[in-house]
Formats: C-alpha cells, structure tokens, sequence
C-alpha cells in the first residue's frame, strides 16, 4: 500500500482536486463545479461522496491526509471567511465539515499561501527558507516564508500584499477600499490599465475592438508579443507597480526570491522585466542585486492540487 494525500483547491467556479503521493505525483485529478450546491455542508456531502467513490477504485492507495487551498481560509480556524468570490457567506467551518466524511487529518489555508508550500516543497523554493510566492489570477494573493515557515500572523491572514494601498484614492476594489495593488497587478487589473490606455491615446491597436468583458490577460500577452504598443505599456504599467510595492515587502522579509505563479505570469518576460527593473530601482541599497524575481517552478498542470496537497504532507511530515 502507497501512502497519498487528497489536495483540494477551492475556487469561485470550479473545485480541482488531485491524489498526490509523497514526491508530487498526481495519481488522479479531476474537478467539479464548486456552484452545483447552494450551501457549503451540501457541497461537502456530495464531493465527499464523488471523491470516495475515486478513493475506492484506487485500492493500492492509503489516504493519510487531505490539504485544502481556499479563498480567505483560515490555516488556525480551519475557516473559510467572508470569501468575496464564493457562494458561502459569512464563516464556513470547511475542516469540521470535511472530517465528519474522513476520517484523516484535514488542513486549510488560503489558496496564495498553498502555493508558497506547495512552492518550497515541489517547485523552485526547494531548499530557501526565505521568499514569497505572487499569485497573478483574477486577484494578487501572496504568501510569505520567513525562517522556513509560512507566515500566518496572529490570526491566520497576514500577507495580503495584494490589499496593500498602491495608489491613494485609486481603482475600487471587490474588497470595499480604493486603490488595492490587486486593482492594478492581476489578470483583471491589467484588463482595466488597458482600457485606461486606450482612452488616453489614438495609439492603433488590435485590442481597441475588443469587448471589456471579452478581453484576457492572454489577449494582452498575444498583442503584446506581436508588438502592440498599448499592450507593451500596459505591461510596463503593471510592472513597475509591482517592482515598487515589492521593494516595500523585501524591506520587512529580506526574501532570497520572490516568485510569481499564475495565470498573468504566462506572459514571462513581459511581466518579470519591468517587476525586477522597477524593484531594483526602489529597493534600498543593502538589498540591491540580492533578490530573484522568478517565476514559479510549480508545473502548471495540477500546479493549485499540487499547492493544498503539499499543505498536508507539510504538516504530516
């Protein structure tokens, strides 16, 4: 019998979740709507049921334990809070709600702060024991490894560099405020500095045509690749905006790396040259030359399982 652990990662849409063995392979991964269901003890109930029914046609496999990434989780209360993005409201007791169908241990934390685990433990963190993970979806999440651990604060939701303020008075933001980093850097900010640019500038560009509601970050990267001026900017733009307020978070960590994971860090260069130029450029002179911007070395595939399947091994050790 081969020990393995169920990495679940938890989003507004859908649910993946994976079996992961001890080395990081995925022995099965599939998803589910995370929307079929109303409350969140239904949605348990039935993906219990469905992830059982898979545990059992995998008779070699013994489930020592089962991590979970989710928006706004709450690694010490094993809750999910107010999450803006999900169907739950107020407080969801997600691991009591898991245990009643499993009988393992049951771990939860956000979904930026599994993928800095999942980071240090399959992907390019491997041996540091200082760095922080940028995630670059819908939103900007991060987690902070300070001393070989994460860092949770006193109540679990420390490192939310994404609601840190970058510009005063700024883009509203899901969270309520103005002018949130994640406003600016993020698959949706980015969208919202385009159509900024495009209205500031007779600039020709393919993406003038396209729809708020239709364009993509991979839209950007495409017109960006191809040269489009507007598109090239608007990557300056996100860029330097996120070089500078990382500079402000190297000076309370001093990571080894910074890494950046997700669906805007496909573009590559397009994001990591502008980030490392303008974080260079603010970072005070003791940590100039000693920070790697780089990008996660997470495979892309299973790359969110893989994060909340490695929160569970983390602590089963």
């Amino acid at each position: 019998m081969s020990e393995a652990v169920v990495g679940i990662d938890i989003g507004g849409t859908f649910t993946k979740y994976g079996i992961i063995d001890k080395k990081g392979n995925c022995l099965f991964e599939h998803s589910i709507s995370t929307t079929f269901c109303d409350g969140a003890e239904e949605f348990v109930h039935e993906f219990s049921t469905v992830l059982q029914a898979e545990l059992n046609k995998h008779k070699a496999i013994t489930l020592v334990g089962i991590g979970i990434g989710a928006p706004n989780g709450n690694y010490y209360n094993g809750t999910i809070e107010f999450a803006p993005n999900l169907k739950w409201k107020g407080i969801i007791p997600l691991v009591d709600l898991f245990k009643k169908h499993f009988n393992v241990p049951v771990y939860l934390t956000n979904d930026a702060n599994a993928a800095a685990i999942g980071e240090m433990i399959f992907g390019g963190a491997k041996g540091m024991n200082d760095f922080i993970e940028i995630t670059l979806g819908t939103g900007l999440g991060s987690g902070i490894v300070s001393n070989g651990k994460l860092i949770y604060g006193h109540d679990g939701f420390a490192g939310e560099i994404g609601h840190t303020i970058v510009r005063y008075n700024g883009r509203q933001c899901g969270c309520g405020r103005r002018g949130c980093l994640e406003t600016y850097v993020s698959a949706t900010g980015i969208k919202r500095s385009v159509y900024k640019l495009l209205a500031d500038s007779l600039e020709p560009s393919e993406l003038r045509g396209v729809s708020f509601n239709d364009l993509s970050a991979d839209m950007i990267t495409k017109a960006a690749k191809e040269g489009d001026k507007i598109a090239l900017e608007a990557f300056e733009y996100t860029g330097s905006l996120l070089g500078q307020k990382l500079a402000d978070s190297v000076a309370h960590t001093s990571p080894e790396a910074i890494f950046l994971f997700g669906g805007l860090a496909k573009a590559e260069n397009l994001i990591l040259e502008p980030t490392r130029r303008h974080l260079e450029a603010n970072l005070l002179s003791i940590y100039k030359n000693k920070v790697k911007v780089l990008l996660s070395g997470l495979k892309e595939v299973n790359a969110a399982v893989l994060g909340a399947a490695a929160l569970a091994w983390k602590e089963i050790g």
